[in-house]
Parts: C-alpha cells; sequence; structure tokens
C-alpha cells in the first residue's frame, strides 16, 4: 500500500511550548506580509496536552513577546507566584527553612504563573489554529525523511493497524510522508528523532554530553483549610541525600497542589529507585502537612535536559532546526524551560520565515538560527547559569551549593570560568555489589502508591498488540550485563513498572529474562538514557499512544 504524502512550507513535530510558539509566530508573521505560508504541527499524543508534564512555574516573558494580550485571550495563568520558600531537609523529619537574602536569585519566582503547561499548551494550540496552522494529533513521526543531498525534507508517521508479529491487522494504514522546506523538531526531552539528528550531523561535536533529570510529579486535590494559593516551595536533601536532585510543591488554584520530585540521572547507585524516593519524600511533615487529607488524581513522569550552555548542540542542520528541550534549552538554575523553550520556537520560525522569504530554496542550513538563539535573551540567560549543573557533579550537594551561591548571588552568573562535565549520566552506575541495598518502605495507600496503580492515574493506553517501542539493541545485554554486573537497574529507574525480570521456565538452566510491559510506559524516556550500556532505545509507538494527562 503507497504512502500518501503532502507537503507544507514548514513542519513542526512536536505541539509542546517550542513548537506551539514556533507555529504561531510563523503564522503571525505570515499575516503581517500577507504572505502565503503553509504550516504544520505534528503531536504524537491523542490530543495537544495529552504528553505534557511539567511543575510548573512559567516565567511569562516569552509569552509577552508572542501573545502580548494574553491576559484578554483568556490564557490560563491564573495564579501568581505569591510566595517563594526553599528548605534544606536534612532527614525524614527535620527541615531548615533558607532565609530569602541567602537563595539565589534565579530560584525565586515573583512575577511568574504556577500553571498547568498541558492546559497552557490546549490553549497555545487554539491560538496556532486561530491563526491557520494545521494540527494533527495522534500521528507519531516515526521516520526522518532525506534528500539525495543528505538535507532533511520533512518526516513520516508510523503505520497504523500492525500486529506484535509484525503482520498487518485489519484497518491497516500506511504512514504518511509529510514533507516541507523547513522541518522544525520540538519533540522535548530525549527526542527520538532528535537524537538521531544530533548523532548524524555531529551537532554535539566539541559539547559536553547532554544531561538529563527525571521529573515525578503528582496533581492532589487537597483539604480547603490547607490550600495557599500562589505559594511556591522548592527544597532539597533528604531523601536524595547521596544524589543530585530536589523536590517542588505547588499551590495552584482552586484546591489543587503539584507535588514533585527532580532526581538528578548522573546517580551511581544501581539500588536507588527514583519512584520509591519520590513516595518516601511525601511522608516528610513539610509534604505530608500540605498533603494529608487529600486525593491523589493524577501521576506522571518525565525526562529534563538539564545540560544548559555546555550540552546545547548546533541548533540547526541542512533542512530542519532542534528547538525547546529537543536541543535541551532550560535554565536549570531556575528550574524553568518553558519561557526559553518557546523562545527558541519563535526564534526558528523568525529565522525559517526570512529564508523562505528571501529565496524559498529548501535543504539549507539556517545557521543564523543558532547565532541568534546564543545572542537573545534566552542564550544569554543559559550563559550565566552555565555552571550550575556541572558544580554540583563536581562538587556533591553541599559543595555545589556553596559554588552556586557564590557563582549566582555574588557574580549574577558572571565568573569567569566555565566547569565541564564529560562524563554521561549513563556512564556513572557503580557495579550492585559495591553499593548499599535500599530499602523502600511499602506504600500506604495514602500518601504513597505502588507504581501499578500510579500508571492509572496516568491514563497511559497503548494498543497492547502492536510493535514493542522499548527496543533493545541485543537481546542477551539486560541478563549477561545490566542484571549481573547492575542488579537490574530499569526495574528501578522506570517509574512506570515497565521492566521486570522473571524466571525463564521454558529456557533449559531456568535463568531469567527481561520481560518487557510497554504498555505502562509514560514515555518519560529515562531507560534511553540511563541503560548503562546504551541498550535500549525507545522509538514512537503506534500515533495517540502513551499518557493522557488531564492538566499536568
Amino acid at each position: 500500500m503507497q504512502r500518501e504524502s503532502m507537503n507544507y512550507d514548514a513542519l513542526i513535530v512536536g505541539a509542546g511550548p517550542a513548537g506551539l510558539a514556533a507555529a504561531i509566530r510563523l503564522r503571525q508573521l505570515a499575516r503581517a506580509r500577507d504572505a502565503d505560508l503553509s504550516v504544520c504541527v505534528l503531536e504524537k499524543g491523542s490530543e495537544v496536552g495529552a504528553h505534557i508534564l511539567s511543575g510548573a512555574v512559567l516565567a511569562p516573558r516569552a509569552l509577552d513577546e508572542l501573545l502580548p494580550d494574553w491576559r484578554e485571550r483568556d490564557a490560563p495563568l491564573r495564579t501568581a507566584v505569591a510566595a517563594d520558600e526553599f528548605y534544606f531537609l536534612s532527614s525524614s523529619a527535620s527541615a531548615f527553612k533558607v532565609p530569602g537574602f541567602l537563595v539565589p536569585p534565579p530560584m525565586r519566582n515573583r512575577g511568574a504563573y504556577i500553571v498547568s503547561l498541558g492546559a497552557v499548551c490546549r490553549w497555545l494550540g487554539a491560538q496556532a489554529e486561530a491563526l491557520g496552522a494545521d494540527i494533527y494529533p495522534g500521528f507519531a513521526a516515526a521516520e526522518i525523511l532525506y534528500d539525495d543531498a543528505g538535507a532533511v525534507t520533512g518526516v513520516a508517521t508510523g503505520d497504523m493497524g500492525v500486529a506484535a508479529s509484525g503482520a498487518r491487522k485489519d484497518g491497516f494504514a500506511p504512514g504518511m510522508a509529510l514533507h516541507a522546506k523547513h522541518t522544525i523538531f520540538a519533540e522535548g526531552s530525549r527526542g527520538h528523532l532528535g537524537r538521531q539528528l544530533i548523532a548524524r550531523f555531529a551537532l554535539d561535536q566539541g559539547r559536553d554530553p547532554q544531561h538529563y533529570g527525571i521529573g515525578l510529579k503528582e496533581l492532589w486535590e487537597v483539604e480547603p483549610r490547607r490550600r495557599r494559593p500562589g505559594l511556591v516551595v522548592h527544597g532539597a536533601g533528604w531523601p536524595l541525600s547521596k544524589s543530585a536532585g530536589g523536590f517542588f510543591l505547588y499551590h495552584l488554584e482552586e484546591r489543587q497542589a503539584a507535588v514533585g520530585l527532580i532526581v538528578d540521572l548522573n546517580y551511581r547507585n544501581p539500588w536507588l529507585s527514583p519512584f520509591d524516593e519520590f513516595q518516601r519524600l511525601k511522608h516528610h511533615p513539610l509534604i505530608a502537612d500540605a498533603l494529608r487529607g487529600g486525593k491523589r488524581v493524577a501521576y506522571g513522569a518525565r525526562a529534563i535536559s538539564k545540560g544548559g550552555l555546555n550540552s546545547l548542540p548546533k541548533m540547526s542542520m541542512p533542512g530542519a532546526l532542534l528547538v525547546g528541550c529537543d536541543a535541551g534549552t532550560l535554565n536549570f538554575a531556575r528550574v524553568k524551560g518553558v519561557h526559553t523553550a518557546m523562545k527558541s520556537g519563535m526564534i526558528a520560525a523568525e529565522t525559517v520565515f526570512d529564508h523562505l522569504r528571501e529565496n524559498g530554496a529548501a535543504g539549507a542550513d539556517l545557521t543564523d538560527f543558532d547565532r541568534a538563539f546564543r545572542a537573545s535573551w534566552a542564550g544569554r540567560e543559559l550563559r550565566r547559569a552555565r555552571n550550575f549543573g556541572p558544580a554540583l557533579h563536581k562538587f556533591g550537594v553541599h559543595g555545589g551549593a556553596a559554588f552556586n551561591y557564590l557563582d549566582q548571588t555574588l557574580f549574577r552568573g558572571y565568573l569567569p570560568l566555565t566547569l565541564h562535565d564529560a562524563v554521561p549520566d549513563h556512564a556513572t552506575l557503580q557495579p550492585a555489589a559495591e553499593c548499599e541495598k535500599i530499602a523502600y518502605p511499602k506504600p500506604d495507600g495514602v500518601l504513597s502508591f505502588d507504581k501499578l496503580s500510579s500508571v492509572f492515574v496516568s491514563n497511559t493506553n497503548h494498543e497492547e498488540d502492536q510493535p514493542c517501542h522499548l527496543t533493545l539493541k541485543d537481546d542477551a545485554v539486560p541478563v549477561a550485563v545490566n542484571l549481573a554486573r547492575y542488579g537490574g537497574p530499569e526495574q528501578r529507574y522506570c517509574p512506570a513498572g515497565v521492566y521486570e525480570f522473571a524466571r525463564d521456565k521454558v529456557s533449559d538452566n531456568g535463568g531469567s529474562r527481561l520481560r518487557i510491559n510497554a504498555q505502562n510506559c509514560v514515555h518519560c524516556k529515562t531507560c534511553d538514557i540511563k541503560d548503562p550500556e546504551q541498550n535500549i532505545v525507545w522509538v514512537a509507538p503506534e500515533g495517540g499512544g502513551g499518557p493522557n494527562y488531564p492538566n499536568m
């Protein structure tokens, strides 16, 4: 069955804040200059916002530039930050409130808003469509298309209706080829096509490897007497006493509160489970007092690209651009990336529009985009934060915090040196026999929960009879290397119970085998990042599969 095709001037892969900002800006420019410019946005989630997860405290600078009248348009930014608190937890029961003057300026959030980023993206999607952009949710970009010269010409969506065996089921439909004069990749952190582009065009040559965290989040409905709309709480320390990371507690409008934990994926102990550390965190009195008597309504997890400027690849290549977290534009010192992602999308749109208006040639390497982003306020912001992550990696939690206070507070990010971290996150695990096992308490079903009940409230769903989207380069590695040397860490770093080692009753020796429960996958990409042998490769499942987050 032949693949159908469509042609656009600009194609955007991913309907997150970066991709939608690019679509809006392209159509704004087209209308302002009465230009005929076709724009398509492809989104793998079942709807815009379905796969979006972030804390999120949104700094509105980019939105002010993109849509200055966003308040009149009823944008879902309704809870302004009213108070900032930062705590250091030294144990499971103690908390030290850090005085405001000791909190680095990037961690202060006055002027920002506590939002559901999923709701913001749905609203941005509506603005883009009203301006004339085509948005196609439920279609996953599965393949990059190239011309004979090697330039990107677009993407192809995945086939629908393929069985796990590879056979075509009733209702099979081949993927569609979407061609464009220029393609903007905005897939989010560890984009599966973005990583292919980085490797193919050596975009990360001369840069530090990208570094990641895993962010775990729950949305709660809290008791009326415990609600404090506009309160932003950040903190560090327990339970991650030997690993970098931190927690957050945000009070939104009505009775909603968002609680979460970010775990740096450079951790060394293979017995560590980010999910279980998160469940432990909620029993700390600081968090428990806010949640007690409430009800958990949603759960999710997502990788965070946090390498910053030092890890930022070249963002242009023949025929395409990388924007947002697909490239790694998050400012980890502020624990914010929406505003910088949006700005990268806007600059990408302006670069593409100017090129198309001048000569319209496809396949050009728009290197002006890379320079323009780095020269923008977003690029300058990343430059001032360039040492934040490497300091924590090099000097540990306490030493890194002291360095960052000096760098961010006294020197305002202009300390005349740059720290680097050349060790990729997957290379940091120590052999299991050399590390202390961690005994996690059983969940109580009130404040803490197990993985399967958590996946249930993420509304995750995949068509079960389809090829597994969690692929292995070598089927022997999980048992021969990961289980034997590292104790099978995929069982613990996955926050959704996807991986488990089971006794293989079929084999002659009754050994272990890796079972992959791909239907549980929340698309966090942690396995693709942290697997010590880089043997797991995440590819796009059938379009529309995955979590269906309501307001994350």
